[in-house]
């Protein structure tokens, strides 16, 4: 696939809505041990609030500002403002009806480059971050022009970053009051936006 069009993102959308809807108890079960256990119900009220906003979208700057918007005012806490976030940082680096690979990219970037302006977890402090990073981080650096690759590429990114969360103490938020505790599970935050990003590619 050389362009992304707003179609194919959408499908996109829908396909992450329903994998982490597939999930939901498992996210929550993971959350349980380290935090409050409302990842699952969380992450999928979210993203439920993102693909309604997406479906009158026909441009993907405003589309992807609405979807932000859309997310922080109907759901609260930090996950749809960490998604929010995302999305309007997307938002503003993307415009017109389809993106190429430097496109895509770019709009990625502008993502994370936004969430990393609302929380200071970085990398390894067992959170959503140790996913997004390398997700985006191996996006940027695919030399594929075939936008598939270059999703798929953070998808495994992601997917080994949320996995590497196992053997992580939390530093960040709630979880850290955990410590040496916090070591022997997956970070929930991390597992469910490595199922984003591996939707995102299967549904291309």
């Amino acid at each position: 696939m050389t362009n992304l069009t707003i179609e194919a993102f959408k499908a996109m959308l829908n396909n992450a809505l329903l994998r982490i809807k597939a999930r939901e108890d498992e996210f929550s079960q993971l959350d349980a041990i380290i935090g409050d256990g409302d990842h699952g119900t969380a992450i999928v009220t979210a993203f439920t609030a993102v693909t309604k906003a997406a479906q009158n979208g026909t441009e993907f700057k405003s589309m992807l500002g609405d979807m932000g918007m859309g997310v922080m005012l109907e759901v609260s806490g930090s996950t749809s403002t960490l998604l929010g976030a995302f999305l309007l940082g997307m938002s503003d680096h993307a415009q017109g009806t389809e993106l190429d690979a430097a496109g895509v990219k770019a709009m990625f970037a502008g993502g994370l480059a936004n969430v990393q302006q609302q929380t200071q977890a970085k990398r390894g402090d067992k959170t959503m971050m140790d996913a997004l990073i390398p997700a985006v981080e191996a996006m940027q650096a695919s030399s594929s022009a075939d936008i598939k690759e270059i999703l798929q590429a953070g998808a495994d990114a992601a997917l080994k970053g949320a996995e590497e969360t196992v053997q992580m103490k939390a530093n960040f938020g709630r979880a850290r009051n955990y410590g040496e505790r916090s070591i022997g599970s997956a970070d929930s935050g991390a597992t469910s936006w490595s199922c984003m990003f591996a939707a995102f590619a299967e549904a291309l």
